[in-house]
């Protein structure tokens, strides 16, 4: 069940921080409305690898719809010659 609290309980912010733990974010709601998200910073971290995951991917899909997709073979040679490389 989420952990929703009126944005007045940062008052005492000890005990809203005390609630945030890994996977249950403590929401703050203004005039009765959601407007803050506290969560643990390996939430954030693990949130923010993901949009950088996805958009990665994005990339590479919009890549191989424009210029084409390598079959596996041309995608192991081209690694093969990446590592020579080094």
């Amino acid at each position: 069940m989420p952990n929703i609290k009126p944005i007045s309980d940062l008052r005492n912010y000890t005990d809203v921080l005390h609630d945030v733990t890994v996977g249950a974010p403590v929401f703050l709601t203004k005039n009765g409305r959601g407007k803050y998200a506290i969560l643990d910073i390996h939430d954030y971290e693990k949130t923010q690898a993901t949009l950088q995951l996805m958009n990665e991917l994005a990339k590479g899909r919009h890549s191989g719809e424009t210029e084409g997709w390598l079959t596996p073979d041309e995608m192991r040679a081209h690694f093969r010659a990446k590592l020579h490389e080094e």
